[in-house]
């Protein structure tokens, strides 16, 4: 079994060397193959020097930001895994997380996702309005287009290669990728999976308060899109 981890990369000078000797270091002594894929997303600032030095790393270069959705498309798409997990570049959820995803894989599920929502999360919260934008998203979110999935947000989420395929019909370069990603799953009966998780909340993270509204400008883009076919 291979296995493909995505890492998104924006301006993440100050944390992408210890997320990757940490994503290397998981997998020392695992009786499986892997692959690391980092996509820099147009960044201004040292990344893309840093992550040059480093060894057995696949490196795709956006000579601009088109945003994390965009870079985790690329990466999903690149991979060659049996499973692919796509996870942030400041190490919020750690890779270790994945021993308790993986043996979910053989229960029948084909996309496995980090949630902050459910019970037994350990989570450093964000500040409060930024927590409570979250919650009122998400009740739109649940609405309009996954009911039931409690947190579609979290930047950590494995599928099976099969269920990566959904990738190909993604839309969305930014936030509301999460989102879409999951609604494209559901209309091809994949069967998803959410797991508790330690999150640690990153002080530095650029999410402004305007995101919040332009991720629920890209949940009306999906409805319409559906309407239009376009996932078809």
């Amino acid at each position: 079994m291979k296995i493909s981890v995505i890492i998104p990369a924006y301006n993440e000078e100050k944390s992408i060397i210890e997320t990757l000797k940490s994503v290397q270091n998981y997998f020392i002594g695992k009786n499986f193959s892997y692959e690391i894929i980092i996509v820099n997303d147009g960044s201004t600032d040292k990344t893309a020097n840093l992550i040059a030095t480093l060894p057995e790393v696949k490196i795709f270069h956006f000579s601009s930001n088109l945003g994390k959705g965009a870079a985790v498309k690329k990466g999903m798409v690149e991979a060659d895994g049996d499973l692919k997990i796509f996870m942030d570049a400041d190490n919020s959820t750690n890779i270790k997380e994945l021993d308790y995803f993986l043996p979910k894989i053989s229960e029948g599920y084909q996309v496995i996702i980090a949630s902050r929502a459910v019970k037994g999360s350990q989570v450093k919260p964000q500040v409060w309005f930024k927590a409570l934008a979250g919650k009122i998203g998400n009740k739109l979110i649940q609405l309009l287009a996954v009911p039931g999935i409690k947190d579609t947000q979290c930047g950590f989420k494995l599928f099976t290669k099969e269920a990566s395929e959904v990738f190909k019909k993604q839309t969305l370069n930014r936030w509301g990728f999460d989102f879409e990603i999951l609604f494209l799953a559901r209309r091809r009966n994949f069967k998803i999976l959410e797991m508790p998780i330690r999150w640690v909340n990153n002080p530095g993270s650029r999410v402004k308060g305007s995101d919040y509204f332009k991720t629920l400008v890209e949940l009306i883009k999906i409805r319409l899109n559906d309407l239009q076919r376009k996932y078809d």
